[in-house]
């Protein structure tokens, strides 16, 4: 019956979503788990970083949406803090978590918007600092959504016991750890619990993978969803949450150790002023952020203790560990 399942599961990646390009299968126990690339963003992702002149501050933002939308939605934050700076801005962009975390260790940028569980157990490992958590909606926190289907008969996570399911990344909070460290508790795994999990390497594609019924559910960021269900909810719509987790730390802004302590400090004041600049703030509103706020490293320790109890009952190896 899983076996069927899973046949089925693979059916449904090859003909009900042209756009996905399969480039790896068998990453997970038994061959459950597929990664799949969206080749709209694939074909951005390689033209990021081709902007003119030397670059003088190299910033990256965690792919916590597609390529095309980040470039969309974060290029007049970034030109607003390289105009305030007079300094040129490059952009650059990597699939996984973990390869833009692996630019901070190598020195090869600056500054990053980075998802909350890659900063709350890698910041020691890659070098990087707290520089500001956006406020959304007057908080400081964001959730997991455990979503599905519109018209399904889904109403739990147990209800998607032997379902096919979509994460994020390897290394993301909401979209991998989250509902991991939900389903440890019972004494499962994503292998023993679905019949098949597929790596969209960001939430909108996780969200459009379960608006066009190429899975039967997916975690993903409650900002993500809540963004795109306000702005555009063309496939949001097509969702329902069924589980929500407990709150974490907004994904922060960080920077490199290797970043001068003046040019840190101007940066500090540029984020943290924009919601006073009417520039700024129509740049941030376009964002959904109130404004930048003081982070707090408490707000990312309950990310560290889920990482914590997963590795005593025995799934740590679901999650990267520095």
């Amino acid at each position: 019956m899983r076996r069927y399942a899973f046949e089925k599961f693979r059916l449904l990646c090859r003909f009900l979503l042209p756009a996905v390009i399969f480039f790896g299968y068998g990453c997970g126990d038994d061959a459950k788990t597929v990664v799949i690339d969206f080749s709209e963003a694939a074909a951005s992702e390689r033209a990021l970083e081709h902007l003119s002149g030397p670059p003088r501050l190299r910033v990256a933002v965690g792919a916590m949406i597609s390529p095309q939308e980040t470039v969309s939605y974060y290029n007049h934050f970034l030109n607003y803090i390289g105009n305030k700076l007079g300094l040129e801005v490059q952009l650059v962009q990597r699939k996984t978590y973990a390869e833009t975390n692996a630019l901070f260790g190598k020195g090869e940028i600056d500054l990053a918007f980075v998802c909350s569980g890659p900063y709350a157990n890698g910041k020691e490992k890659y070098g990087f600092d707290l520089l500001s958590t956006p406020q959304i909606h007057g908080s400081h926190s964001y959730q997991s959504y455990l979503i599905v289907n519109r018209d399904s008969l889904f109403h739990s996570l147990k209800d998607l016991k032997g379902m096919t399911c979509a994460f994020t990344d390897p290394d993301s909070n909401t979209g991998k750890l989250v509902p991991t460290y939900w389903l440890a508790k019972w004494g499962e795994t994503p292998e023993t619990f679905f019949s098949g999990t597929i790596y969209t390497y960001s939430h909108n594609n996780s969200i459009l993978a379960v608006a066009k019924g190429l899975v039967e559910g997916a975690a993903v960021n409650s900002l993500i969803w809540e963004y795109y269900h306000n702005k555009n909810p063309m496939f949001t719509s097509r969702t329902r949450i069924i589980g929500k987790s407990e709150s974490y730390g907004n994904p922060p802004l960080v920077v490199s150790r290797h970043l001068s302590p003046a040019l840190r400090g101007r940066i500090r004041e540029i984020v943290f002023s924009m919601h006073s600049d009417p520039e700024g703030r129509d740049i941030l509103r376009e964002l959904m952020i109130d404004r930048f706020i003081e982070p707090q490293e408490a707000w990312y320790e309950g990310i560290r203790k889920m990482v914590g109890e997963l590795a005593l009952i025995g799934g740590g190896h679901a999650f990267s560990k520095p």
